[in-house]
């Protein structure tokens, strides 16, 4: 699966330096559900720009709660995963296949609660945290981003649903192997219109 090149460019009136946070939603959960904020773009210029990746690859790892972290492992569509205790200690292992959009992790272990996380590009997309013994947390992806300017955000923070329900654009990755995300809008005063974000100088896979 070869990753999506995006190029985010800012064409906006801003003059406030403000944050662009961009992010992905669980569509297994409800819709209050908060979400992760996957990358979040600081101090970018009028003019500038600022090149990432979003890999199609994901990646999951889960926590006890002891503490213990598990080792990142790649994850695709339609696996499940569990949390077990052996000899080795907490192990994640891959225990069977699920929904093919979907991707579950399974706390097996007799006692404790742990949290299951979701990664793209090493950094941290999405987590359920809580899942007692027998309860799993499941996962679901639509190659969308949701993508909006914030203020006081860092990248891996669980953002609360009134941050969320601020960002309304989304842009559909597709298909898409290479695009420009550019900023237009804002700016002081009375004359300042709504940001906007579009995809622009699409190539298609």
């Amino acid at each position: 699966m070869a990753d999506i090149q995006l190029n985010f460019i800012n064409n906006s009136n801003d003059l406030n330096n403000s944050q662009v946070v961009i992010f992905q939603k669980n569509e297994a959960v409800n819709f209050d559900e908060n979400a992760v904020a996957w990358k979040v773009i600081d101090m970018i210029g009028r003019g500038d720009n600022h090149l990432f990746t979003f890999p199609l690859q994901s990646d999951v790892a889960a926590s006890d709660s002891w503490g213990n972290f598990t080792p990142i492992q790649s994850a695709a569509d339609g696996q499940q995963f569990s949390v077990l205790q052996d000899a080795r200690g907490t192990e994640l292992e891959v225990t069977g296949t699920t929904s093919n959009n979907q991707i579950h992790v399974t706390n097996a272990l007799t006692m404790g609660a742990i949290s299951a996380n979701i990664y793209k590009d090493g950094k941290l997309l999405a987590t359920k945290t809580g899942v007692a013994p027998g309860e799993k947390a499941v996962f679901e992806f639509k190659p969308t981003l949701w993508i909006g300017v914030v203020s006081q955000i860092e990248q891996g923070d669980v953002m609360n649903s009134a941050i969320i329900q601020n960002v309304n654009t989304q842009l559909s990755l597709l298909g898409i192997q290479k695009a420009n995300i550019v900023l237009t809008g804002g700016g002081p005063g009375k004359s300042s219109t709504p940001f906007n974000f579009t995809l622009e100088n699409i190539v298609y896979a």
